[in-house]
């Protein structure tokens, strides 16, 4: 039978598999199928000639910006990958895979305090008037006392939530995988009101609040505005393909936005194209950073830009894979590398130092665009029944394949062979289909496979 699927033209793949059906159910992130290594996964934060970042094997960094030198780094129980640290009054706040927010004093490098959550921390935390506010993939918005780590408030949202807030006027701005754009009291945390979009809302940074006016992305291709107190939408913009992860940078009433395809589009405030520039590979996670001269952004196949405000090309450094976007702090750029280096740069592009992670393993890496989550469905079969003490798990229990982590639905492999029609897997359609390849990870047989 032929695979086909919404968005594809029939000549783009098609193969031959007996027995099987194939079934487009909804969109997947890769988020969930980072491995661990030693790339930098989130964005520094620097205060004070100190720049603090996170990677995949799970430790966090504290390096003097002016020499690269290694002030400490702590070890969370699980890699870090989004969640970008924020430093307020001293403290340290970001999320893990292993289901905690992290709370660290900056001097020493020590833990002040963990708080647990129902599932993986994504995005990341920011917070303000002595609470931090995050999400977390269990689908709850947190509020809980950078003091003592104890919950103030959750709310609930439909679907995971991968994104950081953005606090103003008391108020809690957060997106979630469910599509809404949450406006919450922050004190309470009850919902003021919410703005529904097409597609998942992701952003690693706080969204840009200026003039009362909210602007974020959305994985439905649009980049939208809204009022801030209402909700109400005042215009939105089509991007390319792919949709939005990234944060808008406003410069002299000029919006400065790069879509995942790569493409960094400037806009009027009324939301109109001034131009753009297309990058030479994905991008995600942006924000244009800007200078005297232009502003800097990354292309994932690892070059790092400098593009004036007209939209020309200054300079292109070739790094490595680049997830984060960089950071300018004072008359350097730094660039946190999927090579496991974050690296320093003057404006023009030299290179000053570099500090190495834990290991110059990279984290392995699911490609960037096409992916979808699919059902696979099979014919039913009973096989001979495994030994049953092998597979005793309490149903809905986290196994693991190496470095990833699932949910079972079956508290034995048995049971799985006799109650399961489908294979719910992840398929991978790479960017450029080249010799047609499909990787898929099966999520109930824990079993990776090439489909054609």
């Amino acid at each position: 039978m032929d695979i086909g699927f919404e968005g594809f033209e029939s000549s783009d793949f098609d193969a031959e598999i007996e027995d099987v059906e194939v079934k487009k159910v909804g969109k997947f992130d890769r988020m969930f199928l980072v491995g661990k290594g030693g790339s930098i996964t989130s964005v520094p934060f620097i205060e004070n000639n100190v720049a603090y970042f996170g990677e995949a094997n799970g430790y966090v960094y504290a390096v003097e910006i002016d020499t690269g030198k290694t002030v400490w780094r702590f070890k969370t129980d699980a890699l870090i990958f989004g969640s970008c640290p924020m430093v307020k009054d001293g403290k340290l706040f970001i999320g893990s895979y292993d289901y905690c927010l992290y709370c660290i004093d900056i001097e020493t490098g020590n833990e002040i305090w963990r708080f647990r959550t129902g599932d993986k921390i994504f995005g990341s935390p920011n917070a303000e008037n002595g609470n931090v506010y995050f999400g977390s993939v269990d689908g709850y918005v947190y509020s809980v006392d950078v003091s003592n780590g104890k919950e103030i408030w959750r709310f609930k949202a439909s679907d995971a939530v991968g994104s950081c807030p953005q606090i103003w006027n008391g108020r809690v701005y957060i997106g979630s995988h469910d599509s809404n754009l949450y406006c919450l009291e922050a004190e309470t945390g009850k919902e003021i009101w919410r703005f529904k979009t097409g597609g998942e809302i992701i952003n690693n940074l706080p969204l840009v609040i200026e003039n009362g006016v909210l602007y974020f992305g959305s994985f439905d291709n649009f980049l939208y505005a809204i009022d801030a107190d209402t909700g109400k939408e005042i215009w939105r913009f089509r991007t390319g393909e792919y949709g939005n992860s990234g944060n808008v940078t406003i410069h002299k009433n000029v919006i400065y936005f790069v879509a995942r395809d790569g493409i960094l589009y400037a806009l009027t405030l009324e939301g109109k194209e001034i131009w753009r520039y297309r990058t030479s590979g994905a991008s995600t996670w942006q924000k244009p950073q800007i200078s005297d001269r232009g502003m800097f952004i990354i292309s994932e196949d690892g070059f790092l830009y400098l593009i004036d405000f007209e939209g020309h090309e200054v300079w292109k450094k070739k790094i490595n894979i680049l997830m984060v976007p960089p950071v300018l702090y004072k008359d350097k750029v730094f660039v946190g590398s999927w090579d496991c280096n974050l690296y320093a740069y003057d404006l023009e592009g030299n290179e000053l130092w570099r500090v190495p992670t834990s290991t110059n393993e990279q984290s392995f890496l699911p490609p960037p665009h096409g992916s979808f989550k699919v059902e696979i469905k099979k014919e039913s079969h009973i096989e001979e029944e495994a030994d049953e003490e092998k597979y005793k798990k309490k149903k809905e229990e986290t196994v693991s394949l190496s470095d990833y982590h699932v949910e079972s639905e079956y508290s034995t492999e048995s049971e799985y062979k006799q109650k399961s029609d489908y294979d719910v897997s992840l398929v991978m359609f790479e960017d450029i289909m080249e010799e047609e390849s499909i990787w898929t990870s099966d999520s109930k047989g824990l079993n990776p496979q090439i489909l054609m």
